[in-house]
């Protein structure tokens, strides 16, 4: 007994210990969603969609990659419901003048593992319901993250479709037409496991994330070159594995920030743009709604969404609602702001 004591203090004393998490304020939820309807690890990525018109009529989507889509209203609750197979990750553009001004939705579609398709839909912004417009194959593989992009040149729409195996395939996505039509124009690679993606619609960047190495930037234009730029790694500290949801926070041509989901330690982390540098973390938590934690998929939008939310929306996936299934929470952007001391 002694002998073997002895080792097990050897071995704990040559355990290299990591270093601690970059302090992150707490900040509060002002709302949260209908939890949806299927247990476990169900609810997984939001998008937004915001009402010029009128602000608070805004809407949220949010995957249940179990049984379908929601949508929901600013206050949360559930205004409509699309059953559909395995929808991961979803987002949206709104095409205005294009395409009869249709609000159109794409969802990475993982009810065929060996092959990726996109599932389509029109976002009915009257009636607050998605309307299916198909599924289209991609390429071989299994579907994970997804991300839109609308091109600055010619309002040309694409969608990055991320395979769990690291694969991105960007599609050209032509809704002009009776019927959709999904081309894919090329291929990227990263190494490991991604998921998490984001187009930065003025300036043409990529950003992804792969879920135990960090971010990447890639050139969205199909004609570019396929090489990734590393632009922030997973250190423990101010980014903790895994790396999951992306969203931006436009300001400006080419500033703003990048954030993250810092899913290893319950935090998002957001870097400073055009350059991405780190800019400070967060969490959400501390007041009367519970806080976030084990967070996959985000979305943010800055603009006037109404008294509550006067200058930028914040919706995040909570991976832990017990005692009711999981949902997503909205946060002020200007409490983020607040809390992190940034413009």
């Amino acid at each position: 007994m002694r002998a073997l004591s002895f080792v097990a203090l050897l071995l704990v004393g040559c355990t290299t210990v990591a270093p601690p998490s970059v302090d992150a304020p707490m900040v509060a939820a002002t709302a949260e969603t209908d939890p949806v309807d299927t247990a476990a690890d169900a609810a997984d990525d939001p998008a937004i969609w915001r009402n010029a018109a009128d602000p608070a009529k805004s809407l949220v989507i949010g995957t249940d990659k179990k049984a379908g889509i929601h949508v929901y209203s600013l206050t949360g609750k559930r205004l409509s419901f699309t059953p559909a197979a395995r929808l991961n990750n979803v987002d949206l553009r709104d095409l205005g003048g294009k395409a009869g001004g249709r609000v159109i939705a794409a969802a990475s579609d993982r009810a065929d593992v060996n092959t990726a398709h996109v599932s389509l839909f029109a976002l009915d912004t009257a009636a607050a319901r998605l309307v299916p417009l198909g599924r289209f194959p991609v390429g071989p593989g299994e579907a994970y993250g997804m991300c839109l992009w609308t091109r600055a040149s010619d309002k040309a729409l694409f969608g990055f479709v991320v395979l769990k195996d690291g694969r991105i395939d960007q599609v050209a996505i032509d809704v002009s037409g009776p019927s959709p039509k999904v081309t894919t124009v090329r291929s990227m690679k990263l190494g490991t496991q991604a998921e998490g993606c984001v187009v930065d619609d003025r300036t043409g960047q990529l950003y992804v994330a792969e879920e135990d190495v960090g971010l990447w930037r890639f050139d969205a234009d199909p004609a570019a070159p396929v090489t990734a730029t590393p632009i922030a790694k997973i250190d423990g500290r101010t980014l903790v594995a895994d790396a999951e949801g992306l969203a931006l926070a436009p300001l400006g041509k080419s500033g703003g920030y990048l954030v993250v989901s810092s899913q290893g330690d319950n935090a998002y982390t957001l870097y400073r743009l055009p350059g991405v540098t780190y800019a400070g973390r967060f969490r959400i938590g501390g007041g009367a709604i519970d806080g976030t934690s084990d967070t996959d998929g985000i979305d943010l939008m800055l603009g006037n969404f109404g008294p509550a939310y006067p200058h930028g929306l914040m919706v995040a996936q909570d991976g832990d609602n017990a005692p009711a299934t999981q949902n997503f929470k909205y946060v002020s952007w200007d409490a983020i702001r607040r809390a992190l001391k940034i413009r």
